[in-house]
């Protein structure tokens, strides 16, 4: 369905106004008894009008109630209002008709017609005053009428144009220093004041059948005028592990080529083409937000939203040397591990006969028995942990090291040597020690310590714990000659690994 048109104002319509006009500015000349009667023949005229507006609204509302058979999810929201609309407009306007008949008894007394038309003290001055602005009724039919107002304007949220109408056709502010009330009732004669709360129920029930209108008019305003209508494949991932499931939306997508939607990502518009591009640089989990923008058939553009994330990964290839399948026990043994196409927070990794943690971007795995482990990789899917593959590797102890003499030469730099020429004063300072270590071309890290070595010399053997010189030890060297050998053997080294390994002798020349 097209949209409603506003409901205009009938050519007998706008000569009812007119006359009203012209009226109300003879009224202030002091005119005779015969303009008073042309005051009860335009109310006669609104009432007319009033017929024909209820005759034609009703069948709007049968309308809407027909399609709400049709479409109860569709039109009930739409519906919902249009009754409470209808609630509220017979309130007010039955309101206003008991105000016309009180004021009527006060000055017809027995004689008053109960419809309200019929008026035979048409020039009484005193009675509209009385009822309006001594007995306080006029602030009454004040409210009445500005809650009626309201709710026309909250029906129409968005619609400046009909909300200003509305705040012209019901105007209830002051003029010239007079309240409302005042300005309709004040030393006002009756026909005119009867006159005067017709029109009010004129309007009411113009606007009630234009708001109605509207109303039904909503119940298609969020469809869209198609012309082209596309297959589309919408899947969940291109990309499936083996043993998961391939998941994909076939939807029918309808557009109109000649109304362009507008795209906004993260409350930023995009291309007219609706196509999303993001040049990445880093790697994880990225959601983002957005919107879709179209205008209705109605005109007014509605918004409709999204959220969606997207997983960016390094580039990675599983690459495995099967001779070398060893893990050392006693040391941190670094495994990078990811899985193609699930990103690194929904990997796990576990091992039979080791602990793992994880450690930056890595896996830290230190092997707790002998033989053999299995590290299994898993990674979670859909809601669900598939195995994603297993490897078993050998446990070994780590290599053993070899045995230097480390000191500090005349320039204060740290040298290791296993043999060659030292003086006494090196052999004498703080800085020397016996230490154990894979040397410059370690393939793996790990501390050694010295816990005991023997000094053998011409002098004899003495046995040191740890690894620097006793003081018998140094006595020794003091009695030793130039070109004199020293050799420190049986010289004993514990591994991360807890093992207590013996190393081969060093041999120095003083």
């Amino acid at each position: 369905m097209s949209g409603a048109k506003n409901c205009p104002e009938t050519p007998r319509q706008r000569m009812i106004g007119m006359m009203y006009l012209v009226l109300t500015a003879m009224l202030a000349l002091n005119v005779s008894s015969e303009v008073l009667q042309g005051f009860s023949m335009v109310d006669k005229s609104l009432h007319s009008s009033i017929e024909s507006t209820n005759m034609r609204m009703g069948a709007l509302y049968d309308d809407f109630e027909q399609l709400y058979q049709q479409n109860p999810t569709k039109v009930k929201e739409w519906l919902d209002k249009a009754k409470a609309l209808q609630l509220k407009a017979d309130s007010v306007y039955n309101y206003i008709q008991n105000f016309k008949y009180q004021i009527i008894v006060l000055a017809d007394k027995s004689d008053a017609d109960p419809e309200a038309i019929e008026i035979k003290a048409k020039d009484n001055l005193d009675v509209a005053g009385q009822y309006a602005l001594v007995e306080g009724h006029g602030k009454e039919l004040h409210q009445q009428l500005y809650e009626y107002r309201q709710l026309l304007i909250d029906l129409t949220p968005g619609d400046s144009l009909k909300q200003r109408q509305y705040e012209t056709i019901f105007s209830l502010e002051r003029s010239q220093n007079k309240s409302w009330e005042e300005s309709m009732f004040e030393m006002m004669p009756l026909s005119a004041a009867v006159t005067l709360l017709t029109k009010y129920q004129s309007d009411i029930r113009t606007t009630e059948m234009d708001m109605i209108q509207y109303l039904k008019a909503q119940t298609d305003a969020s469809d869209f005028r198609v012309n082209k209508i596309e297959a589309l494949v919408v899947p969940e991932s291109k990309y499936v592990i083996k043993g998961g499931k391939y998941s994909a939306k076939i939807v029918l997508a309808a557009v109109d080529s000649t109304a362009a939607p507008t795209y906004y990502i993260n409350n930023q518009r995009i291309n007219d083409r609706g196509l999303y591009e993001v040049n990445t640089s880093q790697t994880g989990t990225f959601k983002y937000n957005g919107q879709v923008r179209l205008p209705g058939n109605d005109g007014i553009v509605r918004s409709y939203s999204f959220t969606d994330e997207y997983i960016v990964g390094e580039p990675s290839a599983t690459i495995s040397n099967v001779d070398l399948n060893v893990v050392y026990r006693g040391i941190d043994n670094r495994f990078s591990i990811s899985v193609p196409g699930v990103a690194s927070e929904n990997v796990s990794v576990s091992a039979n006969g080791a602990t793992v943690r994880k450690s930056g971007g890595n896996y830290i795995i230190n092997p707790t028995q002998d033989d053999d482990i299995t590290i299994v990789v898993s990674g979670k899917m859909d809601g669900k942990t598939i195995q994603m593959g297993s490897m078993k590797y050998r446990v070994r102890y780590i290599p053993d090291p070899k045995s230097y003499i480390q000191y500090r030469d005349a320039g204060g730099v740290p040298r290791t040597i296993q043999e060659g020429r030292l003086t006494k004063a090196i052999l004498r300072s703080n800085d020397f020690k016996v230490v154990a270590s894979y040397g410059e071309d370690e393939l793996i890290k790990a501390n050694f310590e010295v816990v005991s070595f023997t000094l053998a010399t011409i002098i004899g053997q003495v046995d040191a714990q740890g690894s620097t010189l006793t003081k018998r030890q140094l006595d020794d060297i003091n009695r030793l000659e130039r070109n004199d050998l020293i050799t420190f053997r049986n010289i004993k080294a514990k591994g991360p690994d807890g093992k207590i390994r013996s190393l081969p002798p060093i041999q120095i020349e003083l």
